[in-house]
């Protein structure tokens, strides 16, 4: 289904990350482990932005917090401007951080309820004891006006107070005061309107030129993905299943499962037909599903897997209809919803 093979990554020297068989693993009550990421390998070149895609839970947000170590890895190795960042310890790997930040999904919860705006997007550069006081004021409004946010307006006030936009930009402000070389956005407009995505996604545009970043961008949304990213890899299962150039991506998928991710994006016209290689006859024909482990199905309770051949209702043991359904049986669910509307009305 998915690889773990390394023949994607560059050989030249400007690279700004590059991960190597990156596992990271869980237990799971039973005392059994899954490996949420499993032998992940990718790079990311000098201001480039790599994009992962994938469906939801196939490991993109917790390779993002293992890259950035605040999550631990079970093994590989993640390699930051050269630096072997996945044994770093301590002062050592505090030392490396501010060359690495992270855009958070819920941009509401990843910032301090208590404390106001200039002081949030300060705060790094406070810790890092970079300049004195006027010239941190300076760069706090230098910030926010280059993310769309009036300085007078927004720094005194709590970020209880905005949008879900507008925390959106302050927290790119506050991960770009550092002006780090490694921008990791974690779903940053998954939760935003579409007109607020368009003008996220431009001011990330402007910070990577103004800045030279390198974005790892990671999304479930493969429209945002095509207009931001350079290259594309797509996750499924802690696996990479492709990696391709994002303007070949929606035309020219090679794995079944990336076929399947751009085929399921809907037309917006509903009388245009999909043609080519993404219409309903060329999709697979069985769907794409995860394999269960043996002590996950052991503990699942038994179900009749024999056809139903008369899908009318059926009389039960007790002489009262009941339905002789599947989970792909409509018509005896119908037949069932039909009953139940027929019943005549209890009297009181």
């Amino acid at each position: 289904m998915a690889g773990t093979g390394k023949a994607h990554l560059a050989t030249s020297g400007d690279q700004v990350l590059r991960v190597e068989d990156l596992v990271v693993t869980y237990e799971t009550p039973g005392g059994d482990t899954v490996q949420a990421v499993s032998g992940i390998s990718l790079d990311i070149r000098e201001g480039e932005t790599l994009a992962v895609v994938g469906e939801s839970g196939c490991g993109k947000s917790t390779l993002a917090k293992a890259i950035m170590r605040l999550i631990p890895n079970g093994g590989g190795s993640i390699k930051l401007m050269g630096l072997e960042v996945a044994k770093m310890r301590g002062e050592e790997l505090r030392n490396v951080r501010p060359a690495m930040q992270m855009i958070f999904q819920d941009s509401i919860s990843s910032l301090d309820p208590h404390m106001k705006v200039k002081k949030l997007v300060e705060q790094p550069l406070k810790v890092w004891n970079r300049g004195d006081e006027a010239e941190r004021a300076a760069k706090v409004n230098d910030l926010l006006t280059s993310v769309g946010l009036d300085p007078e307006v927004v720094g005194d006030r709590k970020p209880t107070e905005f949008s879900g936009g507008q925390c959106q930009r302050i927290s790119i402000a506050r991960a770009l005061t550092l002006e780090p070389k490694l921008l990791i956005c974690d779903e940053p407009v998954s939760s935003l309107d579409v007109s607020i995505q368009s003008q996220i996604l431009n001011i990330l545009r402007d910070m990577k030129d103004r800045y030279g970043l390198s974005l790892l961008f990671i999304s479930h949304d493969l429209s945002v993905v095509h207009a931001i990213s350079d290259r594309v890899v797509v996750m499924y299962l802690g696996k990479i299943c492709e990696v391709s150039p994002a303007a070949e991506l929606a035309t020219n998928p090679l794995h079944h499962y990336t076929h399947a991710l751009v085929s399921a994006i809907p037309i917006p016209d509903p009388t245009t037909k999909r043609v080519g290689p993404f219409s309903k006859a060329n999709r697979p024909r069985r769907p794409i599903r995860p394999r269960v482990a043996a002590s996950v199905r052991a503990a699942q309770p038994r179900q009749n897997s024999a056809p139903v051949k008369n899908h009318n209702c059926a009389k039960s043991r007790s002489g009262t209809s009941s339905p002789a359904t599947t989970p792909a049986d409509p018509k005896g669910f119908r037949c069932v919803l039909i009953r139940f509307l027929l019943l005549p009305t209890p009297r009181t």
